[in-house]
C-alpha cells in the first residue's frame, strides 16, 4: 500500500515541471505544489488534490482495511 500513490506522484511532478512556476520562477516543486499560484494549470491542481486524498487514504484506518484505491 505504500506504493499505491507513486504513479500519481510521478504524474504530478511531470505536470508541475511544465509550469512557469518551475521553468521561469525557478522555484522548488514543494513550493509550487503548495500554493494556489495562477501559473499552475487546472490539471496540476486536480492532480495535487487527488494525490493528497490518496496519501490521506493511507493513514485512514478504514481505508487501510479495505485497501487504498490508488492510481
Amino acid at each position: 500500500m505504500s506504493k499505491s500513490c507513486k504513479g500519481l506522484a510521478m504524474e504530478l511532478v511531470k505536470c508541475l515541471s511544465e509550469t512557469d512556476c518551475i521553468k521561469v520562477e525557478k522555484r522548488s516543486y514543494k513550493e509550487c505544489a503548495g500554493e494556489k499560484c495562477p501559473s499552475i494549470s487546472a490539471k496540476c491542481i486536480g492532480l495535487r488534490e487527488t494525490y493528497f486524498n490518496c496519501k490521506r487514504g493511507q493513514v485512514d484506518m478504514r481505508a487501510r482495511i479495505r485497501g487504498n484505491k490508488g492510481y
